[in-house]
């Protein structure tokens, strides 16, 4: 189904099912029951379900890449360990080091595909998994949503600054560390801007929630902050963010992008929207490239 036939009802329904702690039959349910002109509100929401068969841009086995998950220390984190996929392009290195952050469900097979992406780029990425400690991501979004919403929250984040660190002491790595996320993990690239200061150079937050805004100052990070057009609840942040970025000095650029909602960047539903979210990656690369080489 494409998105320009689901209903915003629907849309708004989504939003809420993939922020709280709403279940899939639950979203269902209320889908089904919604009064929704020239069309049924449950086969809608039954498309916005993420799909990541034959979706990937690049598979494991592209010969530009090498990809392999490893293990690392992370003190203070939820189990005192990590686990995270980490791909490299191919050659000798060092390549400048990209931390990507997964939404609010887990290392799911399209953050795996964004980090082998950011590899074919030239970039050493990391993509952890803040549910490694309780067994990894489970092999679906409505269980990992569930895992993850469970975990003690600055454990978790605990885990993706320690993640953020080991990249970028990496023996692969050039000593430049840049960070992007998506949604849970857009506002854990805002928040390792504030706590890493210097030691991060880049930041390209997509959708993700914006720092408290008397600690924007600590950003020393040069930052793409990156929006989906239609998305209230997280560009209702947006004015005050920016306006402390400015008062701070730090170096920024905004873009939002017409005729998206949130999840724009995932191609695993029809929130995907193709054109918008490969200008956006575009950016990005080409941003990381800039700072971190």
């Amino acid at each position: 189904m494409k998105r320009d036939h689901i209903d915003p009802k629907i849309y708004e329904l989504y939003d809420e099912y993939c922020h709280t702690g709403m279940s899939r039959r639950d979203f269902l349910s209320r889908a089904s029951s919604l009064t929704i002109v020239g069309g049924s509100g449950l086969a809608m929401a039954q498309a916005l379900l993420p799909n990541y068969a034959n979706a990937e841009e690049v598979l494991f086995t592209d010969d530009r890449i090498k990809a392999n998950w490893v293990e690392y220390p992370s003190p203070g984190g939820s189990s005192g360990s990590m686990r995270g996929y980490l791909v490299q392009p191919a050659g000798k290195g060092p390549f400048p080091a990209v931390v990507i952050i997964h939404e609010n469900r887990g290392l799911n097979p399209y953050i795996k595909d964004v980090a082998r992406r950011a590899a074919v780029a030239g970039f050493l990425a990391l993509a952890p998994d803040g549910l490694a400690p309780i067994g990894g991501y489970p092999g679906n979004d409505d269980e990992g949503k569930q895992m993850q919403a469970s975990l003690d929250q600055e454990q978790l984040y605990k885990d993706m600054l320690n993640s953020a660190w080991y990249v970028k002491k990496h023996p692969l790595s050039n000593g430049k560390l840049g960070a992007t996320g998506f949604c849970y993990g857009g506002g854990v690239v805002n928040q390792l801007a504030v706590d890493m200061g210097k030691d991060l150079d880049a930041g390209v937050p997509f959708y993700g929630r914006a720092p408290a805004l008397e600690d924007v100052v600590s950003i020393e990070a040069a930052m793409m902050i990156q929006y989906a057009e239609d998305d209230p609840r997280i560009n209702a942040m947006r004015s005050d963010y920016e306006q402390a970025l400015k008062a701070s000095g730090t170096e920024f650029v905004i873009y939002s992008y017409p005729n998206t909602r949130h999840g724009f960047h995932n191609y695993s539903t029809p929130r995907y929207n193709e054109e918008q979210a490969k200008l956006a990656w575009r950016r990005t690369t080409e941003f990381f490239d800039q700072k971190l080489i």
